[in-house]
């Protein structure tokens, strides 16, 4: 999803999260007002978590995810430990319970159920963004079906047990017997008091967590798993200072800092529902927005937000979907091809670079002469000193075995040894990307499915060639899925004098700029 100028995409492995005596676990908000749908329900609902802080504009952030997830499989659980910067902490339950503490500490035991709850569910996917799973739910709502989207390891689509789903769709079915859940608790001088959520916790000078400082108020809510989240309740223009100096670099021109301001803030208000089903709104890693320490920010990066305070992108005056990545290799992508998604008018194939130079490059790049000849010429595009806007990547078969059966698409005997490039999109980015074995049909990896399985490829803007058997050669540019504002190229432009609202105007042509209606 949104690929960091700083960082690598990382992943919650949560290997073993579903297993519980033999069938998959559940414990998850149903749509938007939970309930059953036929003689099931797909899933159980968490308690709904009460808003704790009394700011305006707040969200919901996940800023760590299956809490206890080991005790379902009755593995060990690392306790939890929650330190404060200054005053104690105050961490309330709903039965009551009260802890005031400098440190506080909780750990996971599992309960038995009396009466063991089932659940039936058809399980679409994985997917390898929220924007493809988006996709489906949009469809199938399109059909009078309802679904939600889930993330226990990859992003998942859910559709009631009892309801017809088109055959064009695959699903697996599942039945699911619930017999325990997670609970967590305090150690008490007589023994341990289990806590009951949604858990609150106030940090009246600051919670230590992950080597920084985050305000709070948080709450410590159960979620669709059967594990728990700790969350933070975050006022936007706060979060904010947790998200640009670690989406495009504290030390980026003004001009960049309040255009990166611009597009978090107007993501945020546009991906709330992220992860509803969860109960909160957005997570903290790459699969939302890079969201670490905000008391880190600098004068520069709280001057840029102060001075784009509450605006926003947006079109038919609705925030806009702003996707963005660390560089574009000189080319920006149409949004379907980076997501089986639906194309926007502000997110178009477009050279990107100065005029003398774009018309040089001979289009489409779907032409692979051309694409090469792009690839491989000198580049005057905007954001061209970024290290990988041009790169080479060398794959070998037992490599490229192995992740597709970590991706669960091949078993472990399959052994590619043709390598081809199917379709590509106008931007000459690879829309399908067919890899044959030695035995059978072979697979085919569509739009963000190729990076999510063959994690090596910074984009998918490349020419591949087999230079040994067994052996790929892949040629590419960019980093990320190149669609929207390349945070190599606003740095470039912000340099050379461009204004914040020209640098979010040449990356999202038609949108307005300004305060939401």
């Amino acid at each position: 999803m949104i690929k960091s100028y700083l960082q690598t995409k990382k992943r919650f492995f949560v290997f073993g999260l579903f297993l519980l005596i033999g069938v998959n676990y559940s414990n998850q908000v149903c749509f938007a007002n939970p309930r059953k749908i036929g003689i099931f329900a797909t899933h159980q609902a968490p308690p709904e978590t009460p808003l704790i802080s009394l700011e305006k504009n707040v969200l919901l952030v996940g800023i760590k995810p299956y809490l206890g997830k080991e005790i379902i499989n009755n593995n060990y659980s690392i306790p939890l430990s929650l330190v404060s910067n200054g005053r104690n902490l105050i961490l309330t339950d709903a039965n009551g319970v009260i802890r005031k503490a400098q440190e506080i500490n909780i750990g996971w035991q599992a309960q038995t159920l009396l009466n063991p709850k089932v659940f039936v569910r058809k399980t679409i996917g994985p997917f390898a963004s929220f924007e493809s799973a988006e996709k489906v739910v949009n469809d199938l709502k399109k059909k009078g079906i309802e679904s939600v989207i889930a993330h226990p390891f990859d992003w998942e689509v859910w559709v009631s047990g009892e309801t017809e789903i088109p055959p064009s769709i695959k699903s697996t079915y599942q039945k699911i017997r619930v017999s325990k859940t997670v609970v967590p608790y305090l150690k008490g001088n007589s023994g341990n008091i289990n806590l009951k959520g949604p858990i609150s916790l106030q940090a009246p000078d600051g919670l230590r967590w992950g080597k920084g400082i985050y305000l709070g108020p948080f709450s410590i809510q159960s979620d669709a798993y059967g594990s728990w989240t700790l969350v933070e309740h975050v006022p936007i223009e706060r979060y904010l200072s947790g998200v640009v100096p670690y989406e495009i670099g504290a030390g980026s021109p003004e001009a960049a800092l309040a255009a990166q301001a611009v597009l978090a803030r107007t993501w945020a208000w546009a991906n709330r529902h992220r992860f509803k089903v969860d109960g909160y709104n957005l997570c903290s890693d790459t699969q939302c927005q890079v969201y670490k320490d905000p008391s880190k920010a600098n004068l520069k990066i709280k001057t840029a937000i102060q001075k784009t305070a509450g605006k926003v992108l947006t079109w038919n005056k609705k925030p806009i979907n702003t996707v963005y990545h660390a560089t574009n290799g000189g080319v920006m992508a149409s949004v379907d091809e980076a997501w089986s998604i639906n194309q926007v008018p502000y997110l178009q194939m477009r050279l990107d670079g100065p005029k003398e130079w774009t018309r040089t490059v001979d289009l489409p790049l779907s032409n692979e002469n051309y694409l090469k000849s792009f690839l491989f010429s000198e580049s005057k595009a905007f954001g061209s000193d970024h290290p990988l806007f041009r790169w080479e990547r060398t794959l070998e078969s037992s490599q490229i075995s192995k992740q597709l059966n970590k991706a669960q698409k091949v078993t472990s005997s399959f052994s590619p040894n043709k390598i081809k490039v199917v379709t590509r999109g106008k931007s000459g980015r690879v829309t399908s990307l067919k890899i044959d074995g030695k035995t059978g049909s072979g697979i085919l990896l569509k739009l963000d499915d190729i990076r999510r399985v063959l994690r090596q490829l910074p984009s998918t803007l490349f020419v591949v060639k087999e230079i040994k058997e067994g052996k790929w050669l892949f040629s590419g540019g960019g980093f990320g899925h190149g669609a929207g504002m390349s945070q190599s190229g606003a740095i470039e432009l912000a340099k050379n004098g461009w204004t914040t609202k020209q640098i979010l105007s040449h990356y999202y042509p038609k949108t307005k700029y300004g305060f939401l209606p």
